[in-house]
Protein backbone atom coordinates (compact mmCIF):
# COMPACT_ATOMS: atom_id res chain seq x y z
CA UNK A 1 0.00 0.00 0.00
CA UNK A 2 1.70 3.18 -1.14
CA UNK A 3 -0.42 5.90 0.44
CA UNK A 4 1.94 7.73 2.74
CA UNK A 5 1.49 5.16 5.49
CA UNK A 6 4.10 2.90 6.99
CA UNK A 7 3.98 -0.30 9.03
CA UNK A 8 3.81 0.64 12.70
CA UNK A 9 1.93 -0.03 15.92
CA UNK A 10 3.25 3.05 17.67
CA UNK A 11 4.04 6.59 16.79
CA UNK A 12 6.28 9.13 18.52
CA UNK A 13 6.07 12.73 17.41
CA UNK A 14 9.35 14.46 18.08
CA UNK A 15 10.70 17.92 17.42
CA UNK A 16 7.79 19.12 15.29
CA UNK A 17 6.45 22.58 15.93
CA UNK A 18 2.84 21.71 15.16
CA UNK A 19 0.38 18.96 16.04
CA UNK A 20 -0.73 16.32 13.55
CA UNK A 21 -3.57 13.83 13.35
CA UNK A 22 -2.68 10.13 13.37
CA UNK A 23 -4.86 7.33 11.99
CA UNK A 24 -3.97 3.71 12.76
CA UNK A 25 -5.20 1.19 10.19
CA UNK A 26 -5.11 -2.59 9.99
CA UNK A 27 -4.12 -4.75 7.00
CA UNK A 28 -7.69 -4.56 5.65
CA UNK A 29 -7.48 -0.73 5.66
CA UNK A 30 -9.98 -0.45 8.52
CA UNK A 31 -9.42 2.38 10.99
CA UNK A 32 -8.46 0.97 14.36
CA UNK A 33 -7.76 4.22 16.25
CA UNK A 34 -7.61 7.96 15.63
CA UNK A 35 -5.52 10.49 17.54
CA UNK A 36 -6.39 14.15 17.07
CA UNK A 37 -3.79 16.91 17.34
CA UNK A 38 -0.86 14.81 18.57
CA UNK A 39 1.62 17.31 19.99
CA UNK A 40 5.41 17.16 19.87
CA UNK A 41 7.18 14.68 22.13
CA UNK A 42 4.04 12.58 22.64
CA UNK A 43 3.64 8.83 22.22
CA UNK A 44 0.66 7.03 20.77
CA UNK A 45 0.17 3.25 20.54
CA UNK A 46 -2.29 0.87 18.86
CA UNK A 47 -1.33 -2.81 18.98
CA UNK A 48 -3.95 -4.10 16.46
CA UNK A 49 -2.74 -1.62 13.82
CA UNK A 50 -0.57 -2.46 10.84
CA UNK A 51 0.06 1.04 9.45
CA UNK A 52 -0.07 4.67 10.47
CA UNK A 53 -1.32 7.63 8.43
CA UNK A 54 0.11 11.03 9.33
CA UNK A 55 -2.32 13.83 8.48
CA UNK A 56 -2.40 17.58 8.95
CA UNK A 57 -3.89 18.56 12.30
CA UNK A 58 -7.67 18.95 12.06
CA UNK A 59 -8.13 16.43 9.23
CA UNK A 60 -9.84 13.85 11.44
CA UNK A 61 -12.32 16.45 12.68
CA UNK A 62 -12.99 17.76 9.15
CA UNK A 63 -13.57 14.31 7.66
CA UNK A 64 -15.36 12.72 10.60
CA UNK A 65 -12.97 9.75 10.48
CA UNK A 66 -13.49 7.34 13.35
CA UNK A 67 -12.51 3.86 14.50
CA UNK A 68 -14.27 1.22 12.40
CA UNK A 69 -14.29 3.25 9.17
CA UNK A 70 -13.19 1.38 6.05
CA UNK A 71 -10.64 3.32 3.99
CA UNK A 72 -10.04 3.13 0.26
CA UNK A 73 -6.95 4.42 -1.51
CA UNK A 74 -6.75 5.47 -5.13
CA UNK A 75 -3.62 5.82 -7.21
CA UNK A 76 -3.06 9.37 -8.38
Amino acid sequence: MDCGSFPAKEFILSSMKFAIDVVYIDKKKRVRKVVRQLAAWRLSLCLPAHSVLELPGGTIEETGTQAGDQLEFEAI
